[in-house]
């Protein structure tokens, strides 16, 4: 059996292992194997390779997209500009192990988002900084689309606080992403703090979590008039991008 899987923590949300279990179904694919890895540390990935030796590639999910980089041997252009990996392939041979690291959520946010973008949508907050507003935020470049990243903290001089989302500020930036962990299942009763009074029927909500498949961040935008889309689309393109690249 060939096996893949997902790396990790925690995994309870993740949809990936049924995906690909329908994938493997429809087009009679017996002996391949996708399952899920759930590794508190990512210290723990040497260990799994050497124990899955039937291991050839495996995908990557927070908090591990940032801590993965030491472990790989090489990285593509891209991922290296965004510093951040959701997908690697293991090559094994005489000579050892060769891990190749790969960013499938840049070409799966884009393919997802280009659709329904409008002319208007030329300007952009990202919430969160980490390994997948990077990706996000490579994305929006190519796109020719200004953004400015929001935190909790705001630390550096061009990330705003939450707090400082002010009317005109949101009305500015018609396109809101979401690539924080808030609201994720089993926490869907939270949601990011920005003022939603102030979201237009102009606006476009894009969340990257896709469980639950409407989370508040998008229920109260919704009510607010705007347009909103989940990341389930993005996570479909990614895990097909991956399924190239191990096959590849």
């Amino acid at each position: 059996m060939r096996l893949f899987g997902l790396i990790g923590y925690p995994l309870s949300h993740s949809f990936s292992a049924q995906y690909f279990a329908k994938k493997f179904a429809s087009e009679n694919i017996t002996d391949t194997d996708y399952r899920l890895f759930p590794l508190e540390q990512i210290s723990e990935i040497q260990s799994l390779i050497t124990l899955h030796a039937d291991l050839q590639g495996f995908n990557v999910t927070i908090p591990h997209k940032v801590a993965i980089l030491p472990y790989l041997d090489h990285i593509t252009k891209e991922a290296e500009v965004v510093g951040a990996v959701n997908c690697v392939k293991i090559e094994r041979g005489e000579s050892g192990v060769k891990l190749t690291g790969y960013n499938t959520d840049i070409y799966g946010f884009r393919e997802s988002l280009v659709p329904v973008l409008k002319p208007y949508h030329n300007k952009a907050l990202i919430l969160g900084t980490g390994g997948a507003a990077k990706a996000v935020c490579y994305t929006l470049n190519k796109l020719g689309i200004d953004h400015t990243l929001v935190s909790r903290s705001g630390r550096e001089a061009d990330i705003l606080e939450y707090s400082q989302l002010t009317e005109s500020i949101i009305s500015e930036n018609q396109l809101i992403i979401n690539t924080t962990p808030v609201g994720m299942y089993p926490d869907t009763g939270v949601y990011p703090d920005i003022p939603y009074h102030y979201l237009s029927k102009r606006h476009l909500l894009y969340d990257l979590i896709y469980n639950p498949a409407e989370t508040k961040f998008l229920l109260k935008g919704r009510e607010a008039g705007a347009t909103v889309m989940n990341g389930l689309p993005m996570l479909e393109l990614q895990a097909e991008k991956s399924w190239e690249i191990w096959n590849g």
